[in-house]
């Protein structure tokens, strides 16, 4: 499996404009942006110059199908959140994710020295709660009806792993390294 994150550049943000509006990654997201080309740049200008967020697109043999990024990057208490969204369903299913959950896992816990890596997700998005459950990231609990979108509130499942959990299950998961930029 040809897999890799590499760091996003702002030739790639018009790309990742398309895809962040597409009903499909949206409706799992917090928001429902309407982006612009304007937007899009401020964005990527405030993400290149904080030390509070990296982001990177997620190629699959060669071709860029998503983005993977690390937020809240808190270095004082070694934690940080995650979140990645794979654009085109045809590349769903197929391992990828386990292989992004794994090699972020190790990225966090061995090249940033953390302790704690967090996540949230909406509750009906179930599938990716059972996700980051096979890998051992744990419910820590649910926020009951924190987001408004669509019209109705939508509760939020806040999930983390820590490193000495992962120290003790990494072993069980065959996962390919890929390089992380």
């Amino acid at each position: 499996m040809t897999l890799k994150l590499i760091k996003i550049q702002e030739k790639d943000i018009y790309q990742i404009m398309e895809w962040r509006m597409l009903p499909d990654v949206s409706k799992y997201m917090y928001t429902d942006p309407k982006l612009s080309k304007e937007s899009q740049l401020k964005w990527y200008k405030q993400t290149t110059l904080s030390d509070k967020v990296k982001y990177w697109l997620i190629e699959f043999q060669n071709k860029k199908i998503g983005v993977l990024n690390l937020y809240n990057i808190d270095q004082n208490n070694k934690r940080c959140f995650w979140a990645y969204y794979i654009a085109d369903s045809s590349y769903r299913g197929k391992g990828i994710g386990r292989n992004l959950e794994c090699n972020i896992y190790d990225y966090v816990f061995y090249i940033l020295k953390f302790n704690k890596l967090c996540c949230e997700v909406l509750e009906e998005n179930d599938k990716v709660v059972k996700i980051h459950q096979k890998y051992g990231s744990k419910i820590e609990g649910v926020f009951i009806r924190h987001i408004f979108k669509n019209k109705k509130f939508h509760n939020v499942v806040r999930m983390a792993i820590l490193r000495e959990e992962w120290d003790s299950i990494k072993n069980q998961y065959n996962y390919d390294k890929i390089e992380i930029e």
